[in-house]
């Protein structure tokens, strides 16, 4: 069996994440891994099979991969992108797309024209929940949602530094966004504000600590936003939707479904992020291409996250520029159950 090569730049835990689903693929091999932190890198190599380097572009320059992994921290996205863009190579790349608007719109402007396979790791969008939702709102849509992501300060250090991470809200509540967007389409207005106290067990701690938003979509529907990085526990994540005569309770492991006749609660199937590493490899190997989210549908998302950021930065509403001829939502059919779980 011929083998679809990969690379990863990046060995932190979201790739750890991907190499315990990679490695489940027979068609696949994590052939090489780099990370500034040689040992990070040599474990993760030791531990898939890998060969390991200390930089992208040694481990570029030396392997004959077939795609690649970019699962980096906001700030330090730009090179790899560029470096694979150069040599042809499809990517998948962790969001968010990078702290600079400039930095992922060239980014875009050179996916597109390369004609480059790309992936973004919008992981929601596999969910069989968020299939089953757009079922529901394909012939009656939503009307007004609300996203939350309620939780605590995770651990690195470069999360709560805003020039390294870019907040809570571009850092983590971009997949509640681009879950609405899912849902309801493009975005045309954004107003935000967000708030700031300091914490004496989080020295350092430059993000904001809370943030509010209101969005309104090109359909006509509109939403608003809570995230709060207070809590020492995970509150709350998801999306609440709401149409005519219709509420749904949308998370990462389950849907409620309330029509007037009880709140029954169902929970997800399968793992998404196999789902979503699964159609990047078939694509990669010249199958039919079924990504859900290439980079120039996450731009749209991460142009919405950057503009709650700087709306609440400077106090006016923000009018996205640049929409999509048609901005409704495209419903796609779901997949025959089973049909794309993981064996």
């Amino acid at each position: 069996m011929t083998k679809t090569r990969l690379g990863f730049i990046g060995a932190g835990g979201i790739a750890h994440r991907h190499f315990g689903v990679l490695r489940t693929m027979d068609d696949v091999e994590i052939a090489a891994i780099c990370d500034p932190d040689e040992a990070r890198a040599r474990q993760a190599a030791e531990a898939t099979g890998a060969r390991s380097y200390g930089d992208h572009d040694s481990m570029l320059a030396a392997e004959d991969l077939d795609a690649v992994y970019i699962c980096v921290p906001p700030f330090a996205h730009g090179a790899p992108e560029r470096a694979c863009i150069a040599r042809g190579l499809p990517f998948f790349v962790e969001k968010p797309l990078s702290l600079d608007i400039a930095l992922a719109e060239e980014i875009g402007a050179e996916v597109e024209k390369a004609g480059l396979i790309t992936a973004v790791g919008y992981h929601w969008r596999y969910l069989d929940t968020m299939d089953e939702a757009r079922g529901h709102l394909a012939h009656n849509a939503p009307h007004l949602i609300q996203g939350f992501w309620l939780d605590q300060t995770p651990p690195p250090q470069w999360w709560w530094d805003h020039d390294r991470s870019g907040g809570q809200v571009v850092e983590q509540a971009t997949h509640v966004i681009d879950a609405a967007r899912f849902l309801a389409g493009d975005v045309t207005e954004v107003f935000g504000m967000s708030a700031r106290r300091d914490r004496a067990d989080f020295q350092g701690l430059t993000v904001p600590t809370a943030t509010a938003a209101t969005l309104r979509f090109a359909s006509g529907a509109i939403a608003n936003l809570s995230a709060t990085c207070l809590l020492r526990w995970n509150h709350r994540v998801g999306l609440h939707v709401f149409a005519d005569g219709m509420a749904l309770e949308i998370s990462d492991h389950d849907i409620m479904v309330d029509v007037g006749r009880g709140r029954p609660v169902r929970h997800a199937e399968g793992d998404p992020v196999w789902r979503e590493d699964r159609d990047f490899i078939e694509a990669v190997q010249g199958h039919e291409n079924r990504i859900r989210c290439p980079y120039g549908e996450a731009l749209m998302t991460h142009r919405v996250a950057l503009a709650v950021a700087q709306s609440a930065r400077e106090g006016a509403l923000v009018k996205m520029e640049g929409l999509r001829a048609d901005p409704q939502p495209i419903f796609r059919q779901a997949p025959a159950p089973g049909a794309h779980d993981a064996a």
